[in-house]
């Protein structure tokens, strides 16, 4: 079974570090997935006959680790649908990109169009039927090398949107074979990890912010320093 390190937990909240390359949510590949794994561990941990609730309120792409919120109740996972919707649900992101970004910082706002039969996205004019509005923030946080690692502030919740982006403004992400193939070499891990989340905690009304960071290896270990 998969090793999921837990970082809070609560009668309404359950707080997580998501290995990369697990599913967020059970797809066709029947593929370990964390909705599935974490249900499963608190069925054995706290010896319960029935099934467990556990609330899916957001996701991360399969690639991509890092902190992830579930809802304990039904209750719980309404008011933090509604944060999402509302956009107090903050989530902040860790990437390694290529090259030396020539703003340290920045507000990028695409477009964006999702095609479902190859799962792509691309950026479009906003015209276009169906596209989405995407925008984040960046700041550089520090550049070795031929890379540079940035922290996102996300603002939309697009598929694929900051590896989308980045791709977009000639800086694709170290290890994304699908936005960044001509520089990026078959079996590397995608470098972008879910690193903090911020909201309103569903029952003590309080903001509460939980962070996690990568393991220290290629590319994370070139920035350990500054993480």
């Amino acid at each position: 079974m998969v090793k999921i390190p837990i970082l809070y937990e609560d009668n309404h909240l359950l707080v997580v570090i998501k290995p990369p390359n697990i599913l967020s949510q059970k797809d066709h590949t029947q593929d370990a997935d964390m909705l599935t794994l974490l249900k499963q561990d608190l069925k054995i941990r706290y010896n319960k006959p029935n099934n467990v609730y556990l609330g899916l309120v957001h996701r991360l792409d399969r690639p991509v680790g890092g902190v992830m919120v579930f809802a304990k109740t039904s209750k719980s996972a309404a008011r933090l649908s509604e944060q999402i919707r509302k956009r107090e649900f903050i989530k902040k992101y860790l990437a390694v990109v290529h090259g030396k970004v020539s703003k340290e910082k920045d507000r990028l706002t695409h477009y964006l169009l999702k095609d479902n039969k190859t799962n792509t996205v691309s950026v479009v004019k906003q015209q276009t039927k169906d596209a989405k509005k995407a925008v984040l923030d960046y700041k550089v946080l520090g550049t070795v090398g031929d890379l540079s690692l940035v922290e996102v502030d996300l603002h939309t919740g697009r598929p694929h949107q900051i590896r989308v982006q980045f791709s977009a403004i000639g800086h694709p992400l170290f290890g994304d074979q699908r936005y960044g193939a001509k520089v990026n070499k078959v079996g590397e891990q995608i470098a972008l990890w879910s690193s903090e989340i911020s909201c309103i905690h569903p029952t003590l009304k309080k903001q509460v912010t939980f962070t996690g960071f990568p393991r220290e290896e290629y590319p994370w270990d070139k920035f350990s320093h500054l993480f």
